[in-house]
């Protein structure tokens, strides 16, 4: 089992996370998603480690950023 951790920018409410978790969850490999609306953390965990790039490509199609 795998776990990365995102910082997500612009997140101000439920629907926010709600699109976030929904997006990322599409990316292959995905295997579960927590995002927390106060500190803008993302949690990934999936068997094998999911491309980087595509997480943050997921979180933009939301609407939104991934720090750093």
């Amino acid at each position: 089992m795998t776990t990365a951790s995102y910082t997500v920018v612009g997140m101000t409410c439920g629907h926010c996370v709600a699109s976030v978790t929904e997006e990322v969850s599409a990316v292959p490999g995905v295997g579960a998603v927590e995002v927390d609306l106060e500190s803008g953390g993302l949690t990934v965990t999936s068997d094998a480690p999911v491309d980087e790039a595509a997480v943050r490509a997921a979180v933009e199609e939301a609407g939104y950023s991934v720090a750093g």
